[in-house]
């Protein structure tokens, strides 16, 4: 598991490392020891100066982890998202297509509507109608 730098969301990381403790069934006091180990030295800082005896469980503890470091958590996308994914100039069709099917992952309940009015919009002339051409049956051109 990668240490935890502060500079991403706070919540996958403890979720992450929750599922880890649950498979090995890990006590309570294994918990705060264990989560001490998966950060770098920067945050170390802000667990260190926490006032002592101020921690009594690991839940206690993951409540001030993430009150603490909540500014870092990932803005959530919506639909609306997909409109700024744009096929630049020389870009590939498959270079594009990743781009834009990895915004799709991160928008949770995204209509089909929205991908096809997104991925639409986002390409550019030339790769509209090779979609066209390569989709459509040679009868109805």
């Amino acid at each position: 598991m990668d240490l935890y730098d502060g500079t991403t969301d706070p919540r996958h990381h403890l979720s992450n490392f929750k599922s880890r403790m649950y498979v090995a069934d890990a006590f309570d006091v294994t918990h705060c020891k264990a989560f001490l180990t998966i950060l770098t030295k920067a945050v170390m800082k802000w667990f260190d100066n926490l006032p002592p005896r101020s921690v009594t469980c690991f839940d206690n503890l993951a409540r001030k982890f993430l009150t603490r470091f909540s500014t870092q958590k990932n803005k959530v996308k919506h639909a609306s998202s997909l409109l700024e994914v744009k096929q630049e100039a020389e870009e590939t069709l498959s270079n594009y297509m990743e781009i834009f099917n990895k915004t799709c992952l991160e928008i949770q309940n995204l209509p089909t509507e929205a991908v096809i009015m997104g991925l639409v919009n986002g390409l550019k002339g030339r790769a509209i109608l090779s979609i066209y051409n390569q989709a459509t049956p040679d009868f109805l051109k």
